[in-house]
């Protein structure tokens, strides 16, 4: 985590901080509250405790320390909603968060709100310059990284719901199509328990984002070359990151190239009509080890009944026809990994993937464009040598997190937050891969070339795809 960017103000933390805490309730409005305590999986949680452990951020690590005379809003909440801080307070197992029937919806819902009191206060007082006696720096750069915190819970939100609701039998949507209004929509429980004001998100409208990505024709997949050479790696300057994105490094690359778009749907179904979840010599051990003990033969929320596959997805559950331009999501790094071998090709360092996307616009498919699915490569306009194309590799920034070949590991020189919120990121840095570019659910303002997203090989239930490289 670093200061506060040179050329971001405290005024505009706290237009950010008020509107991040409305997108996450915004994004509960489609929920019921009995759908809001559902835990379908290991690594999800029941978007109630997203609600509670977000406020619960921002009350351990600022409020108590920076607001003089805070009081908490319940003794227990600081253990019940911790999420891994070992050395902050005892924490119930994860597993267990679907059975906190207690505290209620509306009881959440006021933690919050008492929260955000706070946190105004805060704000106010460090806009009027009457953060005296305590680190104000500090606190700001706390702030930073709780909106950034939360704005890791709203995607997280999105694909335990997905998941909730693809296990669920009846297999509801969790949007039909985009709203046309930017307004939220909440249920009466949660619209009398709490008045906010509306976020200012996206007007566009995707009428049928269904239909849509079957329009035109996508790019045929090429390769970028890219020189390599002595790169830096690394987030630099006076702008926010985590603390895993430091320190600026250098790495050596060999040239190399990298596919001009993500891998779809049809391609990776035929992937699997050629055997490729039958086939061990196309897999890593612990990969094939997957596939035999939990019966993989599609990526997850493919189902196939009478011949034809479907993907659920939180506009509902849709063909395959419909959906083969675009890319394919929710495969684990062993599929990855697989598809790659059987494709002649191999997945990009994080450090290639690094270097490739720090040129590019930050733009994509992004949760801000209320899409809530990976869309269509768009059409690059091809050159003479059939090997190359005109245009940069497109599709860097939003769709899917991108599986990468490297181990999530800390740079050189890497150094921990200070304290309890060392806890952050660091002490992850065992069996897990890294994967780049962020997804359809991701926030806009949150994703970044340097952003190290981190996971098991095995986990499925992230929006992560496929670039290949050569």
């Amino acid at each position: 985590m670093s200061l506060i960017g040179e050329c971001s103000t405290t005024a505009a933390l706290a237009v950010r901080f008020k509107a991040t805490r409305q997108r996450t309730l915004a994004l509960c409005g489609p929920l019921t509250p009995e759908d809001m305590m559902v835990q379908s999986c290991a690594e999800a949680s029941p978007a109630k405790w997203h609600l509670a452990h977000t406020a619960w951020f921002f009350e351990s690590f600022i409020l108590r320390e920076f607001l003089p005379g805070y009081r908490l809003f319940n003794e227990d909440f600081p253990w019940l909603f911790n999420s891994y801080y070992q050395s902050f307070a005892a924490f119930p197992e994860k597993r267990l968060r679907a059975s906190f029937s207690r505290p209620d919806l509306e009881q959440v819902l006021r933690y919050r709100e008492h929260v955000d009191q706070g946190m105004e206060t805060l704000l106010e007082r460090a806009l009027d310059g009457q953060l005296d006696g305590i680190p104000a720096a500090e606190a700001l750069k706390r702030i930073e990284l709780g909106v950034n915190h939360e704005e890791q819970h709203q995607e997280l939100l999105l694909t335990d719901i997905l998941h909730a609701f693809f296990t669920n039998p009846l297999r509801p949507a969790y949007k039909v199509q985009a709203s046309t209004s930017s307004a939220p929509v909440l249920p009466l429980s949660l619209a009398k328990s709490l008045e906010f004001e509306t976020w200012e998100g996206t007007n566009e409208e995707v009428t049928d984002p269904c239909s849509a990505s079957s329009i035109g024709t996508i790019p045929a997949l090429r390769f970028h070359t890219f020189p390599g050479g002595l790169c830096e790696a690394g987030q630099h300057g006076p702008v926010f990151c985590f603390d895993n994105e430091r320190p600026r490094h250098r790495v050596w690359l060999d040239p190399y190239r990298v596919a001009n778009r993500l891998v779809t749907c049809s391609e990776f179904a035929a992937f699997m009509r050629d055997g490729g979840y039958r086939r061990p010599e196309l897999w890593l051990s612990a990969g094939w080890d997957a596939v035999k003990a939990n019966g993989w033969r599609a990526p997850l929320y493919w189902t196939e009944t009478d011949g034809a596959w479907r993907i659920f997805t939180l506009r509902g559950e849709l063909p395959l026809a419909s959906l083969e331009n675009l890319p394919v999501s929710h495969v684990s790094y062993f599929e990855a990994d697989a598809y790659a071998s059987w494709a002649g090709h191999r997945l990009p360092t994080e450090f290639e993937w690094e270097a490739a996307a720090e040129t590019q616009a930050v733009a994509g498919n992004l949760l801000d464009s209320d899409r809530l699915l990976p869309a269509p490569a768009p059409e690059i306009l091809q050159s003479q040598d059939p090997t190359e194309s005109l245009e940069s590799p497109s599709q860097f920034f939003g769709d899917c997190w991108e599986w990468t070949s490297s181990a999530y590991l800390g740079y050189p020189g890497f150094k921990p937050l200070p304290g309890t919120l060392g806890e952050y990121n660091g002490k992850f840095m065992s069996g897990q891969m890294v994967l780049r570019g962020g997804s359809c659910v991701t926030p806009a303002a949150h994703i970044r070339a340097s952003y190290r997203n981190f996971f098991p090989p095995e986990t499925r239930w992230q929006f992560s795809g496929i670039r290949l490289a050569l």
